[in-house]
């Protein structure tokens, strides 16, 4: 697919780049990326991916935009409250980019339909606020063979990282290499009791972006293997090296998981 003159026009921060150039600006343009929640983390991530010239977006969530996604979830705008979040999304992603073809999930993420909607994209970003999501995510990827940008944030803290366990090596953990089981209900608070600073969203969520455009072209390097850690009131980084576990239930040397199954936490 060649780029056309206005494509050149609007992609040229892009193009004038060695590392990325004609030839990468059309590996995004053919991309397909699907992005877990319209939330916090997806807003900026969706936002990005959309102006960067991501060819096609899909995003699933089944929410509804409510008042008090405003302060974090700027995809969204106080004209949407009420609208299904998906459709809020698609519209404002339309307007950053009318090119782009942004496909609509409103549904719950789920094993009897991850692995049919994780196999008609390229990639998957994770922005979902919950355990059970991201561990089916993880899993979904694993067998769909999909490369996984993973967030999460709370307070004023966030972490991310890059799963492609399904490739062989002791640095390509899984989500399960680092984090076995869920926690126990009750032990980790939610955003709607703990809080979250607005704006560490948009850091996650735009290094989160980063880190997909990264993985779609095979620039710099990978957050596999790495765990990255950031702390907004001291304002540092922390990157944590992460190697596969051997005991390992989804990825190990004798996995137990053969298939995709509701989790529970222990």
């Amino acid at each position: 697919m060649a780029i056309t003159d206005k494509q050149l026009e609007r992609y040229a921060r892009h193009i004038v780049m060695d590392e990325v150039g004609e030839e990468g600006q059309e590996k995004l343009l053919a991309s397909k990326v699907l992005v877990i929640g319209a939330g916090g983390l997806g807003s900026p991530v969706l936002m990005y991916l959309a102006a960067a010239g991501v060819g096609t977006l899909g995003v699933i969530d089944f929410d509804v935009v409510d008042t008090s996604n405003l302060q974090r979830q700027i995809v969204h705008g106080t004209e949407n409250i009420g609208d299904p979040k998906v459709a809020s999304a698609a519209e404002r992603l339309h307007d950053i980019n009318p090119e782009i073809e942004v496909q609509t999930h409103r549904q719950r993420f789920t094993p009897e339909n991850a692995l049919a909607l994780i196999s008609g994209y390229d990639l998957v970003a994770d922005g979902s606020d919950n355990f059970t999501t991201r561990y089916l995510a993880n899993d979904a990827c694993y067998f769909a063979k999909r490369p996984l940008v993973s967030g999460a944030l709370l307070r004023f803290e966030g972490q991310l990282s890059t799963f492609r366990a399904f490739e062989a090596g002791e640095n390509r953990p899984c989500y399960r290499c680092l984090f076995p089981s869920p926690p126990a209900p009750n032990m980790v608070p939610r955003c709607e009791t703990a809080g979250i600073f607005g704006a560490v969203a948009g850091v996650i969520g735009t290094l989160q972006a980063t880190e997909v455009l990264k993985e779609l072209l095979g620039l710099g390097n990978s957050l596999a293997g790495r765990l990255m850690l950031y702390e907004g009131l001291s304002g540092s980084f922390r990157t944590l090296t992460v190697k596969r576990d051997p005991a390992c239930a989804l990825c190990g040397t004798q996995p137990t998981i053969e298939g995709l199954a509701p989790v529970e936490a222990h």
